[in-house]
């Protein structure tokens, strides 16, 4: 990402009356303009629900029988052979 990216979007939305006195606070109390405060807290609020979905987060333990699984894998069960013996029939291996 650049250090400087051309700002070049334009984002427009309806907030309440209320809810623009809060922003204008929250930016204040930063030293930001509203703009700037807006950008950087949606900013974070993208990366933040983003990484709900694409990250997975384990305990510790079920971190360890993962990696235990991943090392030695139980045997497959007969729901496993069936639904491995299908794959191969509709998935071209290249």
């Amino acid at each position: 990402m650049r250090s400087n990216p051309v700002k070049s979007a334009r984002l427009d939305t309806r907030i309440t009356p209320d809810l623009l006195d809060q922003v204008r606070r929250a930016a204040e109390v930063q030293g930001r303009s509203v703009s700037d405060y807006v950008a950087a807290t949606l900013q974070a609020a993208v990366q933040r629900d983003i990484a709900e979905v694409e990250i997975i987060r384990l305990s510790r333990e079920a971190s360890e029988k993962f990696a235990a699984a991943l090392i030695d894998p139980p045997p497959l069960n007969d729901a496993m052979k069936k639904a491995l013996a299908r794959h191969r029939r509709f998935v071209r291996q290249e």
